[in-house]
């Protein structure tokens, strides 16, 4: 028997055996699984009426609202490919990437209307445009919650044909113009079923949409959660305080987010004032992590603080970092805390190696940098229409990620760095992130960021840009004198700066390749 993989059948399932319950919340609004259901159904009958035909691209431009993430549903059962854009980046490129996706239709949430005038014009193929939350008008030709109302809810779903592409999702743009990574059916639902039994999640838990769901599949939660039946709380827009109060409000258990959001939250004057006992899991990924970080999760959130690792390539989740039970009693605290903050191990159905430049696996010493190279199911089909991108990516049946690492004897993988971050300083290799995480545990240091500077004498050298907490002094002096404790000699920043604040993508990543920049201002390459 052959039966296609398709996430729709999560719905599905979540609709005949939580229909009752409530699976999704958003701002006063609460949509149990059968309401949810629904709405998705709509959505892809109306998605039809507007001329949708499947393998036709449906962009989203909105925030983390139960809009979007009924899309994740309504889409695919149209037989069309959700693409759902970043908010954060340039009209210019969101205007490109519509353009390249061939969007067929176009829905964004009423915030986003001035960005639509403004891009629209210069599409070289007009889509349908669709409101969110506003009046039809301008560029809006309908309105989502009309558009529903007048949609059939009963219409048979389009076959699944499970290698045909059903998402699409641009990578940020930060070494060129935006990819479009397509995601094949199968690997959507394989990712969902390796996920959620790697991160334990059941029925009872309660997700805090804090990841923007147009990011790398906003970790697949839109699937592995509904597939469990458990609850969605939709977090438009971050801030400490926002983010607090619905944790304690709708007694949230499991948590995802990258490095500063957590750090944000931990360093917030509301921390103190919000009940977050329901909390269980933390999931810390999107950049490497730090073991000061998960130290103080686990200490004043009172959780099991993880660190997952994954690319938008990869649909995304490859590897979980769960304290293995019966290394707990035995291990130093801080050597646990240290494999809590690595990579961590493969998830079920990824096989990931470790690779020198000859791509032979590098030795299981913890010492030896490598790049990772994964083969699994849930890859990406490839970049779309960029087939020598695709070629150059996955080689000899292995996608090369570009992040640089080590594993050690007992197969945990410590991510060091992305091979563009790698600093060479007189023919030594040296880690930004190792670096970052010493500076970390500085009891001033709020947030901090190692990029490469040019240097006449060594090449380049690290140069360490810090943000100091609030009422909480510290001196370049200080800081230098802690990273030689910490540090062998020839890894110590040449020097440290104090900065306001740094600059962030709209996911929370820090931009490094902005911070690097006035540092070469005038060479002709980034490397020296």
């Amino acid at each position: 028997m052959f039966v296609p993989l398709s996430v729709l059948e999560f719905r599905d399932r979540a609709e005949r055996y939580f229909g009752d319950k409530v699976g999704v919340i958003d701002g006063d609004r609460s949509l149990t699984y059968r309401e949810y259901a629904e709405r998705t159904h709509r959505l892809a009958s109306a998605l039809r009426r507007l001329g949708v035909e499947p393998g036709d691209r449906v962009s989203f431009i909105t925030y983390n609202t139960h809009q979007l993430l009924e899309a994740y549903y309504g889409v695919p059962e149209a037989g069309a490919v959700l693409n759902p854009i970043n908010i954060r980046l340039a009209p210019e490129e969101i205007g490109y990437i519509l353009d390249h996706a061939g969007s067929k239709v176009v829905l964004f949430h009423a915030d986003f209307a001035p960005l639509v005038a403004r891009i629209a014009p210069t599409l070289a193929t007009r889509p349908t445009f669709v409101v969110m939350e506003g009046q039809p008008g301008g560029d809006a030709a309908a309105e989502y919650e009309a558009l529903l109302a007048a949609a059939a809810v009963d219409e048979p779903p389009a076959a699944v044909d499970e290698n045909a592409m059903a998402a699409l999702f641009y990578t940020s743009g930060t070494t060129g113009r935006p990819k479009g990574v397509a995601l094949t059916h199968r690997a959507l639902y394989l990712h969902s079923l390796q996920t959620a039994v790697s991160l334990r999640v059941t029925d009872a838990d309660v997700i805090l949409q804090v990841v923007p769901l147009f990011h790398v599949n906003g970790w697949g939660t839109p699937h592995w959660m509904t597939m469990v039946g458990g609850t969605h709380v939709m977090l438009r827009r971050f801030d400490p305080a926002a983010f607090l109060t619905l944790v304690e409000r709708h007694r949230v258990s499991y948590l995802l987010g990258v490095p500063t959001i957590f750090n944000a939250v931990l360093n917030s004057p509301e921390l103190a004032a919000h009940d977050h006992s329901s909390l269980r899991y933390v999931l810390v990924g999107g950049a490497p992590s730090s073991p000061a970080l998960i130290r103080s999760l686990e200490e004043r959130l009172g959780v099991t603080a993880l660190v997952g690792y994954g690319l938008t390539e990869t649909s995304p989740v490859l590897t979980c970092a769960w304290p293995r039970h019966h290394l707990l009693q035995t291990e130093p605290p801080q050597r646990r805390l240290e494999r809590q903050a690595s990579t961590g191990w493969p998830v079920p159905g990824v096989a990931l190696r470790v690779v020198d430049w000859a791509d032979a696996d590098v030795r299981p010493d913890g010492q030896q940098l490598g790049e990772i190279v994964v083969r699994s199911n849930v890859v990406m089909d490839g970049y779309y229409r960029e087939p020598d991108a695709t070629a150059d990516s996955i080689r000899d049946g292995w996608f090369h990620t570009g992040d640089m690492a080590t594993f050690d004897e007992q197969g945990y993988v410590t991510i060091k760095d992305r091979s563009k971050d790698i600093i060479i300083s007189g023919g030594e290799n040296i880690s930004s992130v190792e670096i970052e995480n010493a500076l970390y545990v500085h009891p001033a240091v709020f947030e901090c960021a190692v990029v490469a500077a040019p240097d006449e004498t060594w090449g380049e050298v690290p140069v360490a840009l810090v943000v100091l907490k609030p009422d909480s002094p510290a001196t370049v002096d200080e800081l230098l004198a802690h990273c030689r404790e910490h540090l062998a000699g020839f890894k110590v920043p040449k020097r440290i700066e104090l900065r306001e604040e740094l600059p962030k993508s709209g996911t929370g990543k820090l931009l490094k390749g902005q911070l690097r920049e006035p540092f070469w201002e005038g060479y002709e390459a980034r490397v020296h």
